[in-house]
């Protein structure tokens, strides 16, 4: 059984990867925040008992239900907003945003390196951000966690509820997928 405090410290050690794969899977900041504390707050309410080892497949495997529960709900939200939006009047107000708003703070601290090293770097990690956005839902699931999450080809078995087999082609693909957009970008890592 996990202590309180090792639960605290898996659910803080799992925070930002979960985030990332969140943001991958449904594109959103806000939506993939509201996930990842919608499957931290169920593994904590039903699995808090379960062994400190058990914990990173049931939380990949919550996860992967919250991620897929969001996609449900969007959907019937979807139609049922086009059903209502054709009784609307048409108001274009598209002209209230501020253009600060977009601008990111950048939280750390990389003092040491030139800035057009900087600039080369994160560009190149939001063309691959933007690749892996690219791949299909369950080929970017696999890559990213085997490759982000540092999950065993068994491990995203389970947490995807599929075979290994499966994993390890939705993975191949994925790797050749990313290998042949950034090499036609003129990338090599």
């Amino acid at each position: 059984m996990a202590s309180r405090r090792e639960l605290s410290d898996f659910l803080e050690s799992v925070e930002r990867r979960a985030f990332k794969q969140a943001v991958y899977a449904v594109r959103d900041d806000d939506a993939a925040l509201d996930i990842v504390q919608d499957a931290m707050f169920k593994l904590a309410e039903k699995y808090a008992d379960k062994p400190v080892a058990e914990l990173p497949l049931l939380f990949q495997r919550i996860l992967q239900n919250v991620i897929h529960d969001h996609f449900r709900r969007q959907k019937v939200r979807n139609l049922w907003t086009t059903l209502l939006s054709s009784l609307q009047p048409d108001d274009d107000d598209s002209g209230d945003r501020d253009p600060l708003d977009a601008l990111e703070v950048e939280g750390d601290s990389r003092a040491g390196e030139s800035a057009a090293h900087l600039v080369e770097r994160d560009q190149i990690l939001r063309i691959i951000d933007a690749e892996i956005q690219k791949l299909p839902p369950r080929q970017r699931e696999a890559f990213v966690m085997r490759y982000w999450q540092e999950m065993d080809v068994a491990e995203t078995a389970i947490a995807m509820g599929c075979s290994e087999g499966s994993v390890k082609t939705h993975c191949s693909r994925a790797t050749h997928a990313l290998a042949a957009a950034l090499k036609a970008r003129g990338i090599t890592l």
